[in-house]
């Protein structure tokens, strides 16, 4: 299983960040990435320190023939279709595409990630860290893949958003809602 990550909350050419989810998950095959199936759009609070327009997330499942660091590429290229630069770790974007897991693989991040890593693409890294943190991804993870098991922790999707709502309570998932 190949997941991808899909989150916006700039508009672009395309409308609305919802409209510019939906078109890049359409221009996917023209990079030789197909989408399986796709989570509902939800609405997710900004977790940057500044202030930032909600965001749109969805989790999509997709097939590929490339291997994990050339996929991971393509779906670069394809956020710059959309207008994303990367000026500011946080900032705001139009697109953001993250390769959140391919086939189970193990892959330790070769190059700075987090506040060290700047404004520039990540290095390859799987599964992607915080995964198991992060409302705003296992929520549509577990809608679409709820019996994936992560390659690190061995605890499927719907255990870990159980998880991260025992340990943070109501607001590991507050403001997240079906759109």
């Amino acid at each position: 299983m190949i997941l991808i990550g899909l989150g916006a909350n700039l508009p672009t050419v395309e409308g609305s960040p919802r409209q510019t989810l939906e078109a890049a998950l359409r221009l996917m095959p023209a990079f030789g990435i197909s989408p399986v199936r796709c989570s509902s759009f939800f609405s997710t609070p900004a977790l940057a320190h500044t202030v930032q327009p909600p965001y749109v997330n969805a989790v999509a499942v997709v097939a590929s023939a490339m291997p994990a660091r050339d996929l991971l590429a393509a779906l670069h290229r394809i956020e710059i279709q959309f207008g994303r630069v990367r000026h500011t770790r946080w900032a705001a974007r139009t697109l953001d595409l993250d390769l959140l897991d391919y086939q189970g693989q193990i892959v330790t991040a070769q190059g700075p990630r987090g506040a060290d890593a700047g404004a520039g693409p990540l290095p390859l890294a799987l599964p992607h860290p915080g995964i198991e943190a992060r409302g705003f991804v296992l929520v549509p993870l577990a809608e679409v893949a709820p019996n994936w098991v992560h390659p690190r922790l061995g605890v499927t999707a719907v255990a870990l958003l159980e998880r991260l709502k025992a340990a943070e309570g109501p607001s590991a998932v507050a403001g997240i809602r079906r759109i």
